[in-house]
């Protein structure tokens, strides 16, 4: 196919796009590398990531980018003959950046020629999903990942606490279907406040009645855990007993508790650096084939921001808002399921435990 337009600007607009869909030139060539002059500054003109399969041409040979994500640059070692995305804060002076379209292709993930549920079910975000089916499907798929020794990240907001569903939450870590946990101050607090109180933000789980003076529970909470020294020294002191915190200590998830401006405390375990938080998000997302983002906007886009391609998402939100951007990531592999975070991770756990997906040994419901 021969590309033509009126100015260079237009016609590499076109190539861009062309590229980005997998088209490659007829005769390659070479990348084009620039140095950094200016710590934390990419060249002017650098290459900008998508996270799909990329790779650059260099001397001859086509090489892998590693760590792909979007939105990042790709740094080049030439005597290694290696390349790798970095962000802003890995260019340090004297590294070679990718500039410019030549020499990179890009592949686009291939659907499934069978009906496969991840493809057929992500085109639009509706409340009127057949929801059963695609919890099914998901379970299914969980059951896959953990059995080749894949990993599964968790990425969940204190929604999960408020409407009751830590328990299943939980329940997911001990059966072996979480390695990592990304989350916010408030999901470690009220998680925190529910085991010693039973409340959250005050308001009493089991019942739904609010409790005396229980607009104080959440910073007692966090007083306990800061006279403890941190999550971990609760749970071996015995104070923290339950919870989603809990499990995830006790059975070695990879946290990352990253806080924000609003944060009661925080917690001494709560990263309030964002560039090192970010660090530490990318540095537990080796492995991990799918993505389980419940009810919170925020940290799901940043971590969706981090995620090859190829990685499984599902985004779960009463909010259709918040599923639609969170799905318009534009992964084919993505589904978005408007519904109470709850009725979600009650139906996954069931089905997980009972073996309901047709693949699973039946097992006892989640207990209380």
């Amino acid at each position: 196919m021969e590309v033509v337009a009126s100015t260079a600007e237009q016609l590499d607009k076109i190539v861009k796009g062309a590229r980005a869909l997998g088209a490659a030139s007829e005769s390659e060539r070479p990348v084009r590398l620039e140095r950094v002059i200016k710590e934390g500054v990419f060249p002017e003109g650098f290459y900008s990531t998508s996270n799909l399969p990329t790779e650059v041409f260099l001397d001859g040979t086509w090489i892998p980018v590693e760590s792909i994500e979007m939105d990042a640059a790709i740094s080049v070692d030439r005597r290694a003959r290696r390349a790798r995305c970095i962000v802003f804060q890995g260019a340090s002076m004297g590294t070679d950046i990718v500039v410019g379209y030549e020499g990179v292709r890009v592949t686009p993930l291939e659907r499934s020629r069978k009906t496969e549920i991840f493809s057929f079910m992500a085109s639009e975000v509706s409340a009127e999903k057949p929801k059963k089916v695609l919890i099914g499907a998901i379970a299914a798929e969980m059951k896959n990942i953990r059995d080749e020794g894949g990993r599964i990240a968790v990425v969940a907001g204190p929604a999960v606490v408020h409407t009751g569903a830590s328990r299943y939450l939980s329940r997911l870590i001990e059966l072996g279907y979480v390695q990592v946990l990304f989350a916010g101050n408030a999901l470690a607090v009220h998680d925190v406040e529910a085991a010693l109180f039973g409340t959250a933000l005050g308001v009493n789980i089991e019942s739904g009645a609010p409790s005396e003076h229980g607009h104080e529970h959440h910073m007692r909470a966090i007083n306990k855990v800061r006279a403890a020294g941190g999550l971990k020294q609760m749970v071996e002191s015995g104070q923290l007993r339950s919870g989603i915190m809990k499990s995830a200590i006790d059975h070695g998830v990879d946290m990352v508790l990253a806080g924000s401006i609003r944060d009661d405390g925080p917690l001494p375990d709560v990263i309030t650096d964002m560039v090192e938080a970010q660090e530490r998000m990318r540095a537990n997302l080796g492995g991990v084939r799918m993505a389980l983002m419940l009810s919170t906007m925020l940290h799901s886009i940043a971590t969706g921001n981090m995620l090859p391609a190829g990685v499984r998402t599902v985004c779960v939100d009463i909010n259709p808002a918040v599923v639609t951007k969170l799905a318009d990531r534009g992964t084919w592999q993505s589904i978005g399921l408007v519904t109470d975070v709850e009725s979600f991770l009650r139906e996954l756990a069931l089905v997980i435990e009972t073996g309901a997906h047709g693949k699973g040994p039946k097992q006892a419901r989640p207990r209380s």
